[in-house]
């Protein structure tokens, strides 16, 4: 099934990007040593939380750009499958619906990360 390939590539997308989004997130406790060392009065009290939201926005942003390309392609060969076989239109859409779930599915979690990265983290 052609949907499955295009799936493992999206979530193999995902799963970096979650794990670029905490690599990010790990830095933050630099940033808070190197405002340690300037003057008292300029330091400001910094949870980490631009470091957290950066990183959530850069993850958002490759899932919801993943996805949008593994939904083109996955809707683009459906209708040039449909249009080879006309008759096999039905099982086709029904095919592409459930990959296109899938898809937004893994999108969605990965939003709910990335608020995860950002409140609770």
């Amino acid at each position: 099934m052609k949907f499955a390939k295009y799936a493992m590539i999206f979530l193999a997308v995902f799963m970096i990007a979650v794990t670029l989004g905490v690599a990010i997130e790990s830095y933050a406790p630099a940033f808070a040593e190197e405002a340690e060392q300037t003057p008292v009065e300029t330091v400001k009290e910094d949870d980490g939380v631009g470091a957290k939201a950066i990183a959530a926005a850069i993850a958002i942003a490759v899932v919801a750009a993943a996805g949008a390309i593994a939904m083109g392609i996955a809707i683009a060969k459906s209708n040039e499958s449909i249009a080879r076989q006309p008759e096999a239109g039905g099982q086709i859409r029904s095919g592409l619906m459930l990959g296109l779930v899938f898809i937004e599915t893994a999108i969605i979690y990965a939003l709910i990360v990335a608020i995860l990265v950002v409140f609770v983290l």
